[in-house]
Order: structure tokens, then sequence, then C-alpha cells
């Protein structure tokens, strides 16, 4: 059988640990993100989700590559953070979280409709804060809530063609992105690991077998699961 996964944002952190988790279990990689992934036998497709028409550049190489294929892992991992105050919200920093976060997966969803044959899934990222909120994330509450929305109603739209869908909420991850958001302090890093009961942060190799077991596992269609090793709630 030829499996094959489509990977968005898959240079780094969770993406990267995804792309090997699916290439250990036999899967041709397709990855999907502004820079190359330099992983053997990976194909990169560079594409910038905030950029309008994207798809454009992508569409022809994605259907050569998909060619044959009889069972697709589609997981829309790519996102991007943005930091801002809910009176005081900056409209671009606002599509821009929209585009990438949740209009780009329903563009894949279109381009790749025609491969999704019975057996395949798709697999939405979402976060922590796509069922809670946190000050001054407003335009990233809003989108991940969203990618929420958007796995509920692809479980409901595929009703009867036996391609099953999960979102995965990752808590806090050691990844570029939040190092990033914390401006790389090391004392940051170590206070929010104290938010999680196992007092650390996760692994990206710990969410990507999250997310490979929910691509295989249709019994899961339509779940939110949170993947935070349990948070500390005050």
């Amino acid at each position: 059988m030829k499996k094959i996964a489509v990977i968005t944002g898959g240079r780094t952190g969770i993406g990267r640990a995804t792309i090997e988790r699916f290439q250990k279990e036999g899967f041709q990689v397709i990855n999907l993100s502004r820079k190359p992934v330099a992983m053997e036998d990976c194909i990169s497709l560079i594409v910038d989700f905030s950029q309008p028409d994207w798809e454009l550049a992508v569409k022809q190489p994605l259907e050569e590559h998909l060619q044959g294929c009889e069972q697709l892992a589609l997981v829309h991992n790519a996102g991007v953070h943005v930091n801002d105050h809910a009176l005081e919200i900056d409209p671009q920093g606002l599509r821009r979280s929209l585009e990438v976060n949740v209009v780009a997966p329903a563009i894949l969803n279109r381009l790749l409709s025609p491969y999704l044959l019975p057996g395949s899934s798709i697999i939405y990222i979402g976060s922590t804060l796509s069922e809670k909120a946190v000050p001054g994330c407003t335009s990233y509450v809003t989108a991940k809530h969203a990618v929420v929305g958007m796995m509920r109603s692809t479980c409901q739209d595929l009703v009867g063609r036996e391609i099953h869908t999960a979102c995965v909420c990752p808590g806090f991850t050691d990844t570029d992105m939040l190092r990033e958001h914390v401006g790389g302090s090391a004392d940051v890093l170590k206070s929010i690991a104290t938010v999680c009961t196992y007092n650390r942060l996760i692994e990206p190799k710990e969410i990507a077998d999250t997310i490979y077991f929910c691509a295989t596992n249709p019994v899961i269609n339509g779940a939110v699961l949170h993947a935070n090793l349990g948070q500390v709630e005050n």
C-alpha cells in the first residue's frame, strides 16, 4: 500500500518529530513549509501560508507526488503565534493568524480531497488555548478555537466516506516557537514547566506519537485530545 503523509510546518519542533514518526511507519512524507526540511527521503515544497494564492505554487507538485496514493494522512501543523490585546488588535496580525491557522488548512483540504480515500485522515493541531484563553493572545486564541470548529465540521461533512479527523491540542512543548515566545529565557521556561503536573515541558516526540495515533485510529473521529501531561489549574 502506498501511504503518504502531507505535513505542514515540518522544519522544526512538533512538525519535524511528526515527519520522523510517519517515516518510521513507512509513509512517504511531503512537507509544506517556508523553508525546506533537511531530512532524507522527505519531499519539501516551499510555501508561505500567510501569502495570497500560495496554493497555485504547490497544486501541481502535490498532484504529481500524490499519484497512486492509497492512504493519505494530512496533518495541519503549521501555525503562527501572535501576541495582542483584545482592544488593541492589529488587523494584519489577526489576518495572518487566521490565514495560517485556519484558511490554509481549509484550502489544503480542498486541494487534497481527490486523494482522501477510505482509510485516510485529517489531523488538526490546536492548542491548550483551543478551548480556553489567557491574556495577551487574542488572535492566537481566536484562531485555535476556530481550528476545533473546523475539525468538528470536517467530521460531520465526511460522514460515510470512512475518513476520520481529530484535533490534537499540545500543552507546553519544548519547541522553537515556545522559546521565541518567551525570548529564550531559561527562567521563564522553568516557570512554565511548573504549570504541568509532571513539572517538565513536553517533548516534540511525545506529541508526534499522539498525532500518529490519531491519524491511524478512526475510533477517535471528531475528538479533541489535550496532550498536555495534565495542567495545574489555579
